[in-house]
């Protein structure tokens, strides 16, 4: 039987923390957990310029708990690790400008949170199984492609080197205390409950907004650049996966798509799903340009090979759930105008 397959038992009456949880990936993580039966204890600080949305948990109210509450406060996580069985620790900063702008407050976030969720554990809760949001922004700018994870790691930004290092603090507690945990170095993730008040949390809200509102996409350079892409249930799968079974505990891998493609080929078949529209090419703004990365797809046959794990929904399907999911819930997204 495939992993997958048995994943609703290994979570049935379990006690699940996400950090993170009303955010984009967090809370489509909290509803599968829902759906598999599982206690789910949601942390968010709800900092208004991060993902957090109490809508992205529309139905679960009544079947999960939400701890307003930030992850930096080692008092507080002292206390919300305690009788957790798996803790999905996505609560981070993400935004790669805003790294650079404020490089204290990533550094505060991304590594000092980090050790302050790792240290609660060892000391009060040392059974737990953690599963950490990694990036493929640790990577930096690809010596080859595609990206597998034996590939040098040297960030272009701040926030990839601040999340190389939490990465590293989860690997070392797996491997010194014992507390069990693995990483998952994300690569674009897409669909349904992203922020799309602005655009911190990458190009693809952007050009979704954009896309809906009937305004013309704006690509940043020649659209030559490639990436690959996942959907948030796929996303959703690796995160079960990764904590359901211990064959992968201190180990990292990489996620990635079956479908790479240049930006401009993207949003040709993003505006072909949406009904419509039109693009140009601007110069890249020189505070994004100093820190791209150039062509990234990844190499994602380790996670394949032992958790059996795989790219499946694909780009179009993806696209059109999650156009129709804004347009209908829009109101509950575009609080604001777009940066």
């Amino acid at each position: 039987m495939p992993k997958r397959e048995q994943l609703p038992p290994k979570f049935r009456g379990a006690n699940c923390l996400i950090t993170g949880g009303l955010g984009f990936i967090g809370s489509t993580l909290a509803h599968r957990l829902v759906e598999y039966d599982a206690n789910v204890l949601i942390v968010d600080s709800l900092i208004p310029q991060y993902g957090g949305n109490l809508f992205n948990i529309k139905g679960l109210e009544k079947k999960v708990q939400v701890n307003i509450a930030d992850i930096r406060d080692q008092y507080s996580m002292n206390y919300l690790v305690k009788g957790q069985d798996f803790i999905f620790n996505l609560a981070g900063q993400v935004s790669h400008i805003d790294s650079m702008e404020d490089p204290f407050t990533d550094l505060d976030i991304n590594c000092r949170s980090q050790l302050s969720i790792l240290e609660a554990c060892r000391h009060n809760n040392p059974e737990v199984k953690i599963v950490f949001a990694g990036t493929r922004q640790q990577y930096g700018k690809p010596d080859y492609l595609p990206v597998d994870e034996k590939h040098p790691l040297h960030p272009t930004d701040v926030n990839g080197i601040n999340k190389m290092a939490g990465e590293w603090y989860h690997i070392l507690y797996n491997n010194v205390y014992g507390i069990r945990a693995t990483s998952l170095r994300l690569t674009n993730t897409y669909g349904p409950r992203q922020l799309m008040k602005h655009g911190r949390q990458g190009f693809i809200s952007v050009f979704l907004r954009q896309a809906i509102e009937g305004k013309k996409i704006r690509i940043f350079g020649s659209g030559k650049q490639i990436r690959d892409f996942n959907y948030v249930d796929d996303v959703v799968d690796a995160f079960c996966l990764a904590a359901a079974f211990d064959d992968c505990n201190g180990n990292i891998y990489n996620l990635g798509g079956d479908e790479p493609m240049m930006l401009e080929d993207l949003v040709k078949l993003l505006l072909e799903t949406a009904g419509g529209g039109e693009y140009e090419m601007v110069p890249f703004p020189e505070e994004k340009k100093r820190i791209d990365i150039g062509d990234f797809y990844a190499d994602y046959r380790k996670i394949r090979a032992v958790l059996g794990w795989h790219y499946r929904t694909g780009m179009k399907e993806g696209l059109a759930r999650t156009i129709a999911y804004y347009r209908e819930h829009q109101n509950h997204y575009w609080e604001q105008p777009m940066n």
